[in-house]
Parts: C-alpha cells; structure tokens; sequence
C-alpha cells in the first residue's frame, strides 16, 4: 500500500531555500534572538547543542557554539547526543512534523531540553485571504499558495504527542510592514518561503489575480504610513526529556489541606 501523499514538493523546496537573500532572513535572527533568551533562562549550561533547520549555513553563524543539520525526513542526530536541540521555523514545509520532533527527542540526552519555533496559524492570515478571494473573483477556483500552519493548542499537542515532558507553548507575535503586496511577496521568495506545496498549481498564474490581492490588500490591512501589515505568528514550543528527577503531578485525592482552607473561603456543595 502506498503511503499519504506528501505535502511538500521536496526538490521544489530546495530549489525556493536556494534564492535566500541575507537580508531577507530578519526572521531567523530574531527567532535566534528569543530562543538564546530561553535557554539563557534554565539554570544550567548547555555543552551539547545542537539546531535542526532548513538552512543550515546560516543557523551555523546565529549560533556557532550548535551543532547545525538539514530538516531532512532523517534527521543527521545522534541517539542521546545532546542536551539541547531546537527546531527552527521549518515544521511547517515537514511532511511528518511529529517524526521530526520525536527524532529530536531521541537525541536528547534524559532531562534535556527540546526549544522549536514555528510558524502558527495566524501567519500571513491577510496575504492568504487577499490571494483566495482574488482567485475566487478571477478564475472561479481556488488553489493552494501557503503552506498549513499549526494553532497553537495543536502545536502544543505535538510535543505531548511525541512524549516529552513539562510541555509548553506560547506565542511570539511579529507584525511587518511592507510596501504593497509584491514588496512582501519579493521577500518571500528571498526568505525561501515561496509555494513549495505538492498540489501546487504547475503553470503561471495570471498577472490579474495578483493585481486584483494587491487592491484587496491595501485596502483591507493598511498600516498608518500607507503600505500593509504582514503577520507572521511565531509558536515556541518547549519540552523535556522524560526523567525520574523532574516534577510530576500528584496522584488525585492525595492532596493534605483543602483549596478552601487556603483561600480562606467556605466550601460550599453545588446542587444536585
């Protein structure tokens, strides 16, 4: 029996990573900036670390003390190898995000730190819907252009999926203000982020669709200065591999003293 059909076009992918401009990359940069604040934040050092990314080269020099691999569908991590590793802003483009993050566990060594940031639901919510409802007016169709981002409860449900423990999500929100639509679209494709998608549509689309999401756009998420907001959610997710000296929840009904008690306040039974 053959397998799902994969959501991204591999050599696609690589042909789209191979256009990045440095200049274009502020993303990776700051999402370097928040992830070193993280682990700057657990009391301990880390001698072991290692970064799991869609560009490799260039997570080598935001953090050059890391050990630094492809986002391959195997990923080049050794068993138990290390006692930090973060995934960054590539689960989005993987055709098996939970086989990637459970990769990433196994190269934890027992009580090591997992740090992911990746794109959430809300990224380029506006360039999505500006797109869609052009297609729709022009052509009457609509076809895949971004890739399927994760909610955050979802993403979350990732890291319990794949079995870590004290598992965290939350929210780093990024908005960028850009010219017009095809200021923002430039950048895209200089970030490496252009449609990769396997159902992609295979031949131009056509110039009209694109004009028709630019009015549609400035019209609908204008910024003060005249240009257009782009969002782009960034999720960070944290887990640890399991071990016997970490916090674990009480059994139920173990508990000594009553909430109420604590509060100070009666306790009252609800009705029937």
């Amino acid at each position: 029996m053959s397998g799902p059909k994969p959501l991204t076009d591999s050599i696609a992918l690589t042909q789209r990573r191979a256009r990045t401009q440095a200049d274009a990359m502020f993303l990776h940069a700051a999402v370097a900036d928040d992830l070193q604040d993280r682990a700057d934040m657990v009391n301990r050092t880390f001698n072991s670390a290692a970064v799991v990314s869609g560009f490799p080269n260039l997570w080598r020099k935001l953090m050059p003390n890391a050990h630094s691999v492809a986002d391959k569908d195997v990923l080049e991590l050794g068993v138990g190898a290390h006692d930090l590793v973060i995934h960054t802003l590539a689960l989005h483009w993987a055709n098996d995000p939970v086989g990637q993050i459970i990769q990433c566990k196994r190269s934890l060594q027992k009580d090591g730190l997992f740090l992911a940031a990746t794109f959430g639901g809300q990224t380029l919510h506006e360039l999505r819907a500006c797109l869609g409802q052009a297609e729709i007016e022009t052509s009457g169709g609509l076809s895949p252009r971004i890739a399927p981002m994760g909610e955050l409860r979802d993403l979350g449900g990732l890291l319990q999926r794949a079995g870590f423990a004290l598992p965290v999500a939350d929210v780093l929100p990024l908005t960028v203000n850009y010219r017009d639509l095809w200021h923002l679209m430039h950048d895209l494709r200089h970030m490496g982020e252009a449609n990769a998608l396997q159902e992609r549509l295979r031949f131009p689309t056509h110039r009209r669709v694109f004009e028709r999401a630019a009015e549609l756009y400035a019209q609908t998420y204008p910024t003060p200065e005249g240009g257009i907001a782009a969002t782009f959610e960034i999720v960070m997710l944290t887990g640890w591999a399991p071990d016997e000296s970490q916090p674990k929840p009480l059994r139920p009904g173990s508990a000594e003293a009553r909430l109420a008690d604590a509060l100070g306040t009666d306790e009252n039974r609800l009705p029937d």
